[in-house]
């Protein structure tokens, strides 16, 4: 994710937005200061980002205009609205990135790392809003990529997308 040119970029991040491990670690370590500094602005205002939300900030030292945090769900079997969740992450990231009149934009595997979504259910729910997302407006984004961690996620999104 660090190394990737695009517009944007989707941090699966944590509620406080001030950075972790995974993807948001390494998103804010090679970002830089003014990353976390935006993350402190951002949770000065609003308490950090809940599950399911999305805000922007620049991107920093890497190679994109803007780093879209969303906060995806711990999986909980499924028993605490966890799909709602997801799917809201990929659509409001896609609103963030609209506002921002960004045309190409990454995500990452949201919530399959230590927050255990199942790689199955995540992928399926991760094609399907962006499809939908893509397909029911007028959108000024015409580029998406999915950057998978490993070799199961990326066998399952190259299948899924076989679909599309």
């Amino acid at each position: 994710m660090t190394k990737i040119e695009m517009d944007a970029i989707v941090n699966a991040a944590n509620t406080s937005l001030m950075g972790g491990g995974g993807v948001d670690g390494a998103i804010h370590k090679a970002g830089g200061k003014a990353i976390l500094e935006a993350c402190i602005k951002i949770r000065n205002q609003r308490g950090g980002c809940a599950v399911g939300e999305a805000v922007a900030t620049t991107g920093g030292n890497l190679k994109c205009r803007y780093v879209i945090h969303t906060v995806g769900p711990v999986w909980n079997g499924g028993s605490n609205n966890e799909e709602e969740k997801l799917r809201n992450c990929y659509k409001n990231s896609l609103l963030q990135a609209e506002s921002k009149k960004v045309i190409s934009i990454a995500f990452p595997n949201i919530s399959t790392g230590i927050y255990k979504y199942p790689k199955d259910s995540a992928c399926i729910i991760a094609v399907e809003e962006v499809s939908k997302y893509l397909l029911n407006k007028e959108s000024r984004i015409k580029k998406v990529v999915f950057v998978c961690f490993d070799e199961e996620n990326f066998e399952l999104y190259k299948n899924e997308l076989k679909r599309f």
